[in-house]
């Protein structure tokens, strides 16, 4: 690989890195808002809201396809982040 290439990525890989950045303090104030949530649920049962989650993925094709982002990554993408927070829930309900 050429020197030139190699410089393209380093620039491009500097800018993922601080999208990461920026992610993760999305992520932090998101984790924090399902935390609230969880404190007003009063079962277990109520972590899983099938309903919740088809409106979330239907939304999220709806505006990956506004967006023209592939909608199979950004479907793949939100799945393993609900269900994540599903155990992250499971996880915090316990110590309630």
């Amino acid at each position: 690989m050429s020197l030139n290439k190699n410089k393209k990525i380093l620039k491009i890989r500097k800018k993922l890195d601080f999208l990461d950045s920026r992610m993760l303090d999305i992520i932090k104030i998101r984790t924090n808002l399902v935390s609230q949530v969880l404190q007003n649920k009063t079962s277990k049962k109520q972590i899983v809201d099938k309903k919740r989650i088809n409106v979330i993925l239907k939304n999220i094709k709806k505006k990956s396809i506004k967006k023209k982002i592939d909608v199979k990554l950004t479907r793949q993408i939100w799945s393993s982040m609900i269900r994540a927070y599903i155990n992250f829930e499971y996880r915090k309900f316990k110590k309630k």
